[in-house]
């Protein structure tokens, strides 16, 4: 019997190869998935889901503390670490099935539960089968960077793969890194009552506007996180329970001592003891060198998601997935383009980007025109009180959208038509001319687009225009 030959080989079974997958197999192919590890990939087990049930559970112990503020006696919440687990399980495994095994084999989809290496430029070696396909899909992720930080190796850590096993409430966390994840952790382990301490080289949240960063910054000094900023780590000692983290700042030695360690210094693609050399595909410490329609140095392998180097968002795997599948199997030259590509930070207040921001698009256009309205003149933020944040947008003279940057309550819902309006190439006046529900926090939006005309239509100009036409009856 002849040896099957699949039109796609999936490697990966997080966001952006189930994606892949599933695509293909609903638009006729012959599909293979390989999954080493967790079907759902990072997403579903160690990342996005489980971080967002914490930050949940961080959120509601939050608005007891505050519930003064609307009028609600605040009490200072009863957290049961072990119960606070259980629903982060809860809610992996309510999710589960929609990126179980069962499911793809279901949609057709021939599910290898082991690891894959190539064997050649066309062919992979995984749970002791050969698999030859006409393309292959690498989209094997990431996982937590650890730095070689001396005497990390001697002491017990957390990743992001191993912090949501933790049933017992740390007394004080100290955070390595202040990105995303490190912020994200910081406030919800903070809300829920451990002291935290943020070490990092550099400042907090480094990639976003940081006149935005300030909002998130001051929110969480509010709420008592720690921060140790611009520091360069010296070393870590100790054991479990009392660990010292040595630094130094501005010239000046510190030391900080927590109960417990999360590393959270980034992230690293997932390429090795994949035989990618043997296939032929160039890859690097950042991952598979692709061009701008994904394919690697070996046309019949593409990469997708995290390992394809990048920004590396779970959004940004599916996106990817939609391009391989108008390339491999219609034969369009589709290629990447993340002029609309958003990012969401899940801290309190939330931060969300799309587009260029106000640095950015000075640099590449010139004079531009920045757009700002804050969250305290917008009724539903007053009535809720949440009114820290602001909404800024960025455009050229003639009021084409390049950018917007959201601090605030529920940022990446509201970031969500400047998206569209950059993906479309829309002009601020499509966003200051539509209807707006009253009272919603999207007139915030409506509002910073309307503030592109405030000084045409009440200005000086406009006055003497009125002036005239009132003379004509």
């Amino acid at each position: 019997m002849a040896e099957k030959m699949f039109d796609v080989c999936v490697i990966g079974a997080g966001s952006g190869g189930l994606s892949t997958a599933y695509g293909a197999s609903h638009m006729g192919a012959d599909v293979a998935l390989i999954e080493g590890h967790k079907m759902g990939g990072d997403c579903l087990n160690f990342g996005c889901v489980p971080s967002k049930a914490l930050l949940a559970a961080g959120h509601a112990a939050h608005a007891m503390r505050h519930a003064g503020r609307i009028g609600i006696k605040s009490v200072e919440p009863e957290v049961d670490f072990e119960a606070v687990n259980r629903h982060i399980k809860d809610v992996i495994a309510t999710i589960e099935p929609n990126d179980s095994v069962e499911r793809y084999q279901g949609f057709g989809i021939d599910v290898i539960t082991a690891h894959a290496r190539f064997t050649g430029p066309d062919k992979v070696e995984a749970g002791g089968r050969t698999i030859r396909a006409r393309r292959f899909v690498v989209a094997t992720g990431s996982r937590a960077a650890v730095p070689p930080i001396l005497g990390l190796d001697q002491v017990p850590f957390f990743t992001n793969e191993t912090i949501f096993d933790n049933t017992q409430k740390p007394d004080h966390l100290v955070i390595i890194g202040g990105g995303p994840i490190g912020s994200e952790m910081a406030q919800a382990h903070r809300q829920l009552g451990s002291r935290v301490t943020i070490v990092d080289m550099g400042p907090i949240l480094p990639k976003d506007d940081q006149e935005l960063v300030a909002v998130v910054k001051q929110s969480m000094l509010d709420d008592g996180v720690e921060l140790v900023e611009n520091a360069a780590i010296k070393g870590v000692s100790g054991g479990a329970g009392a660990i010292t983290i040595s630094y130094e700042r501005d010239g000046v030695e510190g030391r900080v001592e927590c109960s417990h360690l999360l590393v959270a210094a980034g992230r690293q693609p997932n390429v090795d003891d994949l035989g990618l050399e043997t296939a032929d595909v160039e890859y690097d410490r950042r991952g598979i060198k692709v061009d701008n329609r994904l394919r690697s140095s070996n046309r019949r392998v593409y990469a997708i998601g995290d390992c394809a180097g990048g920004f590396q968002f779970t959004h940004l795997a599916n996106y990817h997935a939609g391009i391989i599948i108008r390339n491999v199997l219609l034969k369009v030259p589709a290629k990447v383009n993340l002029s609309a590509l958003p990012w969401v930070t899940y801290t309190d207040p939330e931060m969300a980007h799309v587009g260029l921001t106000e640095a950015d698009a000075k640099k590449q256009h010139g004079e531009v025109t920045v757009l700002r309205f804050p969250y305290h003149e917008n009724d539903r933020a007053i009535a809720e009180r949440r009114t820290e944040g602001l909404v800024k947008v960025v455009t050229t003279k003639k009021g084409k959208v390049l950018g917007a940057s959201i601090v605030g309550a529920n940022a990446g819902e509201l970031i969500q038509p400047w998206i569209l309006s950059i993906s479309a190439g829309l002009k601020v006046g499509a966003m200051a001319g539509m209807i707006s529900p009253y009272p919603t926090m999207g007139e915030i939006n409506k509002r910073a687009a309307g503030s592109f005309y405030t000084p045409k239509v009440f200005g000086d100009g406009m006055k003497r225009v009125v002036r005239f036409l009132r003379h004509l009856g």
